[in-house]
């Protein structure tokens, strides 16, 4: 009995070391890769610790092989654009501005009660007042409601010039040009580098991320910057 408990402690710390190990995001949404691997540790784990006739080496090492392999893909998709997206996939807009893209909700075999309930669960009960929702690669969906249908719209306020809210286009990753988001955006490639050289950034590939939003504000932060950060516990 004692060398069943102690191989399932030894276990269980092996899991909980290799989910930390695999990052914070773990605890969180899961990507698909990454709910795969969650699943396989589990399972791995589980066997030698039911069966004390196993090594109980032979729960480790898969386990530790796993943890290799996706801290492996992890950085891989952290340098790689293409590797990234094949991986983790990309953020899909399903509801633009009221308007329900059914073309998209077919490739994500998303239905509409789907949809609707997902919305429900948003605080928004009426597709028409909805400015963009977007299936994120976790599956969650993310609502941007209109400004009318606000708890406290800005009529309520009686504020003057009020701030227009959209869904913001993500220009530049890691030193790569979105061309689709540039041309969502309704900008040029010439408009985003003097936008660039006003800053002092010669070269796109200086830059993590420049982001444009609805009132035409861009957003940059050049890679290596330091920023201030609150420390997180644990």
């Amino acid at each position: 009995m004692l060398i069943l408990v102690i191989r399932t402690l030894i276990l269980y710390a092996t899991v909980v070391i290799s989910l930390r190990i695999m990052g914070k995001r773990q605890l969180g949404e899961l990507q698909p890769s990454e709910l795969v691997v969650a699943i396989m540790i589990s399972d791995l784990a589980s066997v030698p610790m039911q069966a004390i006739d196993i090594p109980i080496l032979s729960g480790i090492i898969p386990v530790l092989t796993l943890i290799v392999a996706e801290v492996f893909m992890s950085y891989l998709s952290l340098k790689s654009k293409r590797i990234r997206k094949f991986f983790s996939g990309e953020p899909s807009i399903v509801v633009y501005n009221g308007h329900i893209n059914e073309e998209e909700l077919g490739r994500l075999r998303f239905n509409i009660n789907d949809l609707i309930e997902e919305l429900r669960l948003n605080n928004c009960h009426d597709i028409s007042d909805v400015a963009v929702a977007v299936i994120e690669t976790s599956g969650k969906l993310s609502v941007i409601p209109k400004d009318k249908a606000r708890s406290v719209t800005v009529e309520d306020m009686k504020i003057e010039n009020p701030r227009h809210e959209g869904l913001p286009c993500t220009l530049v990753s890691d030193g790569s040009i979105n061309r689709e988001e540039l041309e969502r955006s309704g900008k040029e490639r010439e408009w985003l580098d003097k936008e660039l050289k006003k800053r002092g950034i010669k070269n796109v590939k200086e830059v993590f991320i420049a982001s444009l939003d609805a009132e035409d504000e861009l957003y940059i932060q050049k890679k290596g910057e330091k920023g201030v950060f609150g420390k997180s516990g644990g």
